[in-house]
């Protein structure tokens, strides 16, 4: 053999030596392969069911399914040995604790998953959804979630379906006794029927005030607010119920400081948010619109034979609609046969015929019904409020060619006294559309919770 090879043979074995004598005596030295892929799995799936039966009143998470449209709904959740859990939301007013079965399963990750019937499956039933927009779709849950570890005591999870985070907070005793109270405050963020309509969202940044219109959409728990001096800026965030307030998400940011958590006011009926510095977030009652236009000029008689129609099977679902509105409203379809829908509630200007509201009837049979009421129209133009003066004309039919004269009916008074309130209406066009792409407008008592929205069929 020659001498190179035979030098060359002897360095590698020197070096192969000194490795092997080098990894024997580094004691500090982890084991990489200690463990068999299945034994880490099932150390993670250990962890993640002790953590999971670790709190003694079980967890709580507000569960905003997709914050850009959906608001949070909070649910209460203990797990029990043999993979039972118990379950309890404010999804609705049934508030009542559930029992069912979870498990913990490898998918892309380890997770929970809620493998029997709970009322964290309300949220995923594609045969209910809070808005056409969502037919098929549901709210947008999950009862699926991918386990991201600890936090502060806190369990992180994202859910399967659209990868949100999904955050569980070690629950009290006192959680499960006032779940029911998260439903007192949902009627104090839709308004008090006592209160006045019109609703504003203050943003103080430590040094001004921008004031924004709040509009809430209670079957979405989402709200929307634009701002009212010109910026066109836009405030949106899904709402979540707690026994004292809202908590709400995306956070409001101002000054840099998010504030998520509004603590609610029985006195005014305000929500407030509170940071640093006078920075503050609040939402309050007006006594009037925040900014009064001019689009009551449309319906003057120089435009002629307009109409703006309530239709029932969309518009009713409109967060623009006030609670004393949707309650006459269905005191009038209550009083009529078994069967029978108000289709239809619009007003009409300048047509040949006069101004009148039209209340249209289906009834069971889908046999369609007229009432007229006939008025007149007249504006204060530096209230810029309209005024439809009722006359004691009322007519009915099958439509208005074949209507006759009628005695005023009892069970519309109530509903055509604010409509025709001598106090007065707003008449706004808002910036939004509702199931259509007809331009959306409402109808606001001047003087009291009285709102209607309409489509423009002119």
């Amino acid at each position: 053999m020659k001498l190179k090879n035979i030098v060359q043979y002897l360095i590698i074995g020197f070096l192969t030596i000194q490795l092997f004598s080098a990894c024997a005596n580094d004691t500090d030295a982890e084991p990489k392969f200690d463990k068999t892929p299945a034994e880490r799995l099932n150390e993670q799936k250990s962890e993640l069911n002790t953590a999971l039966l670790s709190s003694e009143f079980g967890w709580k998470a507000v569960y905003f399914t997709d914050d850009t449209q959906l608001g949070g709904y909070t649910h209460l959740i203990k797990f029990l040995p043999n993979n039972k859990v118990e379950m309890a939301s404010d999804f609705n007013s049934d508030t009542k604790t559930y029992t069912s079965e979870y498990s913990v399963v490898l998918g892309s990750t380890m997770s929970l998953l809620f493998n029997t019937y709970n009322r964290i499956h309300l949220l995923s039933d594609s045969n209910s959804f809070p808005i056409p927009a969502l037919r098929g779709k549901g709210y947008l849950g999950d009862f699926q979630f991918l386990y991201y570890g600890q936090e502060n005591g806190d369990l992180v999870f994202r859910s399967n379906r659209l990868v949100r985070e999904v955050r569980f907070v070690k629950a009290t005793a006192q959680d499960w006794t006032d779940l029911p109270k998260n439903l007192a405050t949902e009627k104090n963020v839709i308004g008090a029927s006592t209160r006045p309509l019109f609703r504003s969202l203050e943003v103080n940044d430590g040094a001004k005030v921008t004031r924004y219109d709040f509009s809430f959409t209670t079957a979405t728990r989402y709200a929307v607010s634009r701002a009212v001096d010109g910026s066109e800026s836009v405030i949106s965030m899904g709402v979540g119920y707690t026994p004292t307030g809202i908590v709400v998400s995306p956070a409001v940011t101002v000054a840099g400081q998010k504030l998520s958590a509004f603590t609610y006011n029985d006195t005014d009926g305000s929500f407030i948010a509170t940071g640093t510095g006078g920075v503050t977030a609040t939402i309050k009652y007006g006594n009037q619109p925040l900014a009064l236009t001019d689009d009551y000029k449309i319906l003057l008689p120089a435009n002629s034979n307009l109409v703006y129609g309530h239709d029932r099977s969309i518009l009713t679902l409109a967060s623009t609609n006030s609670a004393s509105f949707l309650a006459l409203f269905r005191a009038v379809e209550a009083s009529r046969p078994a069967g029978t829908t108000l289709s239809r509630v619009q007003p009409w200007f300048n047509t040949p015929n006069g101004s009148y509201v039209e209340y249209r009837f289906t009834s069971a049979t889908g046999v369609i019904t007229r009432v007229y009421h006939f008025f007149t129209l007249s504006a204060d133009q530096t209230k810029k409020i309209i005024y439809l003066t009722p006359t004691t004309k009322w007519t009915s039919g099958s439509t208005f060619a074949a209507a006759v004269d009628i005695p005023a009916p009892a069970y519309l008074k109530d509903l055509d006294d604010q409509i025709m309130n001598p106090g007065g209406l707003y008449f706004k066009r808002e910036s939004f559309t509702v199931g259509a792409t007809n331009p959306v407008f409402t109808f606001t008592s001047a003087t009291g919770p009285f709102r209607f929205t309409t489509w423009a069929f002119q």
